[in-house]
Order: C-alpha cells, then structure tokens, then sequence
C-alpha cells in the first residue's frame, strides 16, 4: 500500500496515550485537562505564544483557518496544484464563500514574483481582494520550500498587507528533510497560520489550527464552532498530540523519508523508469511503462497521475520497511526478467 501515509494505521504510542485518557470524567469542548498541557506542548515547540485550535481532518483545518483571516470580498492565492485548490472538493468556496486565486507553477511551488501580478488588483472595487498566501509544506508535488523561500513569502506577505498560511498535513516530514525545527521554519519566518498535520504521521484522527499572528487571535473559538469542528471529547485528540509531539513526530518522519529515498534509489536502478524531481520528504514521483503499471496495480496500491505520460506517485509511511519497498522493487525485476 503506497497510495498515502493516511492509509497507514497509528503508532503504538500514540494509541496509548488515547487509552490513558480514557478514564474518569473530564469538562468537555476543549476544557480539559489534557486539552491544555497539549496546547501547552504546542507553544513549547513553537517557542511563541501560539493559539492552537484542534480539529478532525486536514480540510477543516484548512478551511476554518483560512475563512478566519478573511472578509467576505477577500481571497486566497495559492499554487494551482494545492490541496485546498485540487483536492477540498470546493471547501473554502463553499463554506466561506472565498476565492482561491490560482498561480500556475510546475512544482508546487511559488514565489514572490509569481503573486506579484494578483495584487494589481488591491483596492479595486470590483476584484476579488487577495489576502491570505497558502503554501503547502511538503507540496502536493512532493517538493520542498526552503526555509529562507518561506520567510521570503513571509516578508512579501506582510510588505503587502498580507498574511500566509501554510497547509502543513506534512510539516513533519519537511522540518525532518530540512534538519530544521517548527520553530525556524514557521515562528522565525513570520508564518501567521499554520494547518498543522498529524494524522499522515502516524495519528489516528485530529490536526491543530495554530495561530502565530496576534492579530489573528480571539476568533477561532467561534469560527470552530461555527465549522462543526469543536470536538466534545477533545482529549481523545489532544492526548494523541502530547504523544505525537513528544519524539513521535521525529521518529515518523524520519524513517517516512529514509524509505523514500531508498525505494528513489531502487526504482533508479531500472532504465525504463524515470523519476520526475529529486526525493526530498516522502513522495515519489516517478515515470515508468503502462504495461508495467497494470502489472504493478495487481499486487499494489498507488496513484496514477498522468495515465498518458506513466507518471505515478509512491507515498511512503512512518511504519513502512524496506521489506515492503523490495517487494515492490522485486516485481519489477520480474517483469523485466521474465
């Protein structure tokens, strides 16, 4: 299975932390105990005063903390290739009645000189008004913001009135790839809102919204509630994220990207196979023949992204060996042997 490292199942550390909460009686919505060390946990990692919001999925996150920071007539300037653009099902649209304005890019990445052109537009009346750049931290391409390119966006943000938000359902995974902390990579730089992931690292259900800017601050009680997101037994979510940002994150992560790099290297020993950009967290993205793709799909789990060109994406996860990589790897050397 290869498809993502949502299909994984949940590190044993983190489902113990669910059963040593379970027992006596706790104030509900967020007013428990374990809720407050979690947040507590969190601003310790961040090393920032940080408000931090706990929801079910990546999706909400995304969209009760984007639709936080904006008024009605604003919008949202993210790649073409984003989450929230590509794979929401319309979300921010629909429930916030926002914009998302596309920039083209080829990998998953952009710029300030590529949103230079969208804020043309400010203080036209008859614009959408963009407000908010949303980046995604490992991209949806697999490829990786350095930590200067993010505080480069940052800086350009603020210049302009704006804030940026990264979607981070990968944030581990980059931090690890990057030999950075949370704090250099999102405090430092001036991030103002971060979707923060777990549950692609070896959670079992539960994301935080975390909110840097203090600007930003006071609101999301209510746009949590509001969303359908204020979760009643919230500790079974907070205690995951005691667990989760105590090593596990680390631990995850790491051997998420060690696999991928290892299964790039095994696939680069074939000629008929190509890889599309260097392996930088835990995706691959690699070309190879149709044929061997049906074969492939027999025994395999993984995404066809362009049938037309062979392009697939292998996504390796936090418990994946590389007995499970050689398996894959040894189909092919039998659909080239035989």
């Amino acid at each position: 299975m290869f498809k993502s490292d949502n299909t994984s199942g949940v590190h044993p550390k983190v489902l113990k932390a669910i059963e040593e909460v379970n027992f006596e009686h706790e104030s509900a919505y967020g007013e428990d105990s374990v809720t407050k060390k979690a947040i507590e946990k969190f601003r310790s990692v961040f090393e920032k005063d940080v408000d931090v919001f706990f929801v079910t999925t990546g999706t909400s996150a995304n969209v009760i903390g984007l639709s936080g920071a904006l008024l009605p007539y604003e919008g949202v300037i993210a790649p073409v290739t984003a989450h929230i653009n590509v794979d929401e099902c319309g979300a921010l649209e629909r429930y916030a009645g926002n914009k998302i304005i596309q920039i083209q890019t080829e990998d998953g990445k952009i710029n300030p000189e590529m949103i230079v052109d969208t804020l043309i537009v400010l203080g036209d009346e008859h614009a959408v008004q963009p407000k908010i750049i949303s980046i995604s931290q490992v991209t949806e391409l697999g490829t990786l913001y350095e930590v200067d390119e993010i505080k480069a966006l940052a800086d350009f943000a603020h210049k302009n009135g704006l804030y940026l938000h990264v979607d981070g359902a990968r944030i581990a995974n980059a931090v690890c790839a990057l030999n950075s902390s949370f704090k250099e990579m999102l405090t430092d730089t001036g991030v103002d809102l971060v979707s923060f992931g777990g549950t692609k690292n070896g959670m079992m259900i539960g994301e935080a919204i975390v909110v840097l800017n203090d600007n930003l601050k006071g609101r999301y009680h209510f746009y949590r509630k509001q969303g359908m997101q204020l979760v009643s037994k919230m500790r079974f979510i907070s205690a995951q994220f005691l667990a989760y940002l105590d090593g596990v994150w680390e631990e995850n992560a790491k051997n998420s990207n060690e696999m991928a790099r290892y299964f790039a290297n095994e696939l680069e020993k074939f000629d008929q196979i190509k890889l599309k950009s260097k392996v930088r967290a835990n995706m691959i993205f690699a070309y190879m023949p149709k044929d061997l793709i049906n074969v492939l799909h027999e025994k395999f789990a993984f995404y066809v992204n362009d049938e037309k060109e062979g392009l697939i994406r292998l996504v390796t996860s936090f418990d994946t060996t590389k007995e499970d990589i050689d398996l894959f790897i040894n189909e092919i050397k039998n659909y080239y042997n035989k």
